[in-house]
């Protein structure tokens, strides 16, 4: 099964390249070589699952530079890097808002029984195949730990 989003980002890398956008250029290059790295050099299809998940790890590979660089003063990185992650959102599945997470946890919570904070594990075993590639992990936790006890 081909990606349509692999099509999408190789379109994206041509047009960057005739409008001398160096810096669209090299974000999307480096986000192609990391697809390119966990499928073909991997032996593996590339697939609209398997672009989403490198996407979001790249996406959150900038939210934790992000962070880092605020603390060190450094607006201009934290720029390039916020760059980067509004263009790679394009190459994601549409995400989940809070109110959607908070339904899909409550069905798991109901699933399964859970009712406290220690059993928790048991929710988001349910949870991250349903919210994989569509959220964060972050808010997903932060949801699941208010809707428990």
């Amino acid at each position: 099964m081909a990606s349509v989003v692999m099509d999408q980002l190789m379109a994206d890398i041509k047009e960057a390249m005739k409008a001398k956008n160096n810096e669209a250029l090299i974000a999307l290059r480096t986000l192609h070589a990391a697809i390119k790295d966990q499928t073909v050099n991997a032996g593996v299809e590339v697939t609209d699952e398997i672009v989403a998940t490198v996407v979001g790890k790249a996406i959150k590979q900038r939210t934790d530079a992000i962070e880092q660089f605020k603390t060190a003063n450094r607006q201009d990185l934290v720029d390039v890097e916020q760059k980067q992650i509004d263009l790679f959102r394009k190459y994601q599945p549409q995400q989940l808002t809070r109110e959607e997470i908070e339904v899909l946890v409550k069905q798991c919570i109901a699933e399964s029984g859970v009712s406290t904070k220690k059993e928790m594990g048991k929710v988001m075993a349910l949870l991250m195949p349903k919210v994989k590639g569509r959220s964060d992990g972050k808010l997903v936790n932060q949801v699941v730990q208010s809707l428990l006890t």
